[in-house]
């Protein structure tokens, strides 16, 4: 019976990821076929990925990028639509493009002295603008999760680590499994 027992959850282990990915891919890919209205299945994630690499060309364009700049000030300028906008656009520039956010992984001391410590990323070097000239803040995601916090600490507590960001952040998202 605990031969039995050890097969079933190492089956889990190894089933329970596999049908989940499956499971979230056939979900999006179905989801956006019925916006489309596509008989053809993958159809419309396909014509969804060609539709922003498009647009992310046309953005890019010289000769478009005037227009871009247009878009994006009206969107920044509308009460209640800047709030929405401007937050989707930093965080997703968090993430991608030319000015990451997350690519200072520090160790913060939450309490002078103390040997409890939480990995982050530095967002922000000056805090002058706060009168907080002697404070950064520091990203704290969650595991498994994402969300996360941000705080402000002295920048006596913040130890820089010497590891590539998105490993650091893989780790902390993974509650610590992901090792490499």
């Amino acid at each position: 019976m605990k031969r039995l027992t050890k097969y079933f959850f190492e089956g889990l282990l190894f089933l329970l990821p596999v049908v989940a990915t499956i499971y979230v891919l056939y979900f999006m890919f179905y989801k956006i076929d019925r916006i489309f209205r596509f008989t053809i299945p993958g159809l419309g994630f396909a014509v969804t990925i060609v539709t922003v690499i498009a647009i992310g060309f046309v953005a890019s364009n010289f000769f478009t990028r005037g227009m871009v700049r247009i878009i994006d000030s009206i969107f920044s300028r509308l009460p209640f639509v800047k709030m929405i906008y401007t937050s989707i656009k930093d965080l997703t520039g968090a993430f991608v493009g030319e000015k990451k956010s997350f690519n200072k992984p520090v160790l913060v001391s939450l309490t002078p002295g103390s040997t409890t410590q939480v990995i982050g990323f530095i967002t922000c070097e000056s805090l002058a603008h706060l009168g907080l000239q002697e404070s950064v803040a520091v990203y704290l995601p969650q595991s498994y999760n994402f969300a996360g916090n941000l705080i402000i600490v002295p920048r006596a507590q913040v130890t820089p680590l010497n590891a590539e960001s998105g490993a650091v952040m893989a780790f902390i998202v993974s509650g610590g499994i992901t090792a490499h």
